[in-house]
């Protein structure tokens, strides 16, 4: 038996727990750690038999919990490289400063040197005197240090955001097992450093994942074939989304190849390439602003209503605010 339990899917976080009867794993983390505990309470999902978390990619909706998630947990998590790295540039503080300031910081430098050079002889003489103390002196602060082993650990430390448990790397197209999970990533086309969807496969049945992809290239089509479960991206209405308050600039960038799909590139897909295998077909990621649940559900169950074979399939809508009821197979 497997299992997909959506705890969230949105722009305001998303996660999904795939299960075996032996494996269980977080597919990202996208809400706070507290609110990611409470969800699985509410489904049922017991946190503690948790085995990975799996990351799609590194933006915020995906990853907010993360950190806190997995070092509470004790359990790995798993990044493709490139998503890992700029998950951790991410987390890593940055510094910026003007002309202006740098300006200033240069003429303070220089002033700097100057003094610098004017004393440098007199503490030429002062050096030579003190070297042989030095030496000395060094010597007794090593013995003294090594007989305290505490002082190092005693010292306060800065806590890293980007330390984890233990972090695993895998890379798309090639498969690789959490448990009896055999997991195959696949590239999606958005705008992320390493963007991945997921097949998920465990006692001859077959889910995935595929959403925050602007359109649908041959090698997702392809990994979309035989699948029981499928969780697919209906992310907004085209007309919505152009009248809707988002500024052009980001309106773009849904709109785009490294975008989002739309509830019309998704009926699509459904309607020409879909293979009609799944038992349920998951709507998700749909968008709070530039979308309407009726109006994602009725361009999907328009699309299979032309295939009277596809019509078997039962489509659900996966919500940001609460947790879907599991999915059994």
């Amino acid at each position: 038996m497997m299992r997909m339990t959506v705890l969230a899917s949105g722009s305001k976080g998303n996660s999904t727990v795939i299960a075996s009867s032996k494996t269980r794993v977080l597919v990202d983390a996208g809400l706070s750690c507290r609110e990611l505990l409470r969800r699985m309470a509410v489904a049922g999902e017991d946190p503690a038999k948790l085995d990975a978390i799996l990351i799609t990619h590194e933006h915020q909706d995906h990853i907010a919990g993360l950190t806190v998630l997995a070092r509470r947990l004790k359990i790995p998590v798993f990044f493709t490289e490139p998503t890992h790295r700029a998950w951790v540039r991410m987390l890593t503080p940055r510094t910026t400063m003007t002309y202006a300031k740098w300006l200033d910081q240069m003429q303070r430098e220089k002033e700097a040197r100057t003094t610098v050079a004017a004393d440098s002889a007199a503490h030429e003489v002062a050096a030579e005197r003190d070297s042989a103390a030095l030496v000395s002196g060094e010597a007794d602060l090593e013995m003294e240090e090594g007989c305290d082993p505490e002082v190092d650990e005693a010292a306060p430390q800065r806590s890293d955001p980007a330390q984890l448990p233990a972090v695993e790397y895998f890379h798309a197209g090639t498969h690789f097992s959490i448990g009896d999970i055999a997991i195959t990533p696949f590239t999606i086309p958005h705008d992320a450093a390493d963007p991945c969807g997921f097949v998920f496969e465990a006692e001859g049945i077959r889910m995935a994942l595929a959403t925050d992809l602007g359109y649908m290239p041959p090698n997702v089509k392809a990994a979309l074939k035989r699948i029981d479960v499928l969780l697919l991206e209906s992310n907004h209405d085209l007309e919505m989304l152009r009248d809707g308050p988002y500024p052009w600039s980001v309106k773009q960038r849904v709109l785009s190849r490294v975008g989002h799909l739309s509830n019309e590139a998704t009926a699509e897909f459904l309607e020409k390439d879909y293979d009609g295998g799944a038992s349920w077909i998951v709507l998700g990621h749909l968008s709070e602003s530039n979308n309407a649940p009726e109006l994602a559900l009725l361009s999907a169950e328009q699309a299979l209503r032309g295939h009277p074979t596809l019509l078997g399939n039962r489509i659900l809508l996966a919500g940001q605010t609460a947790p879907m009821a599991p999915i059994f197979l």
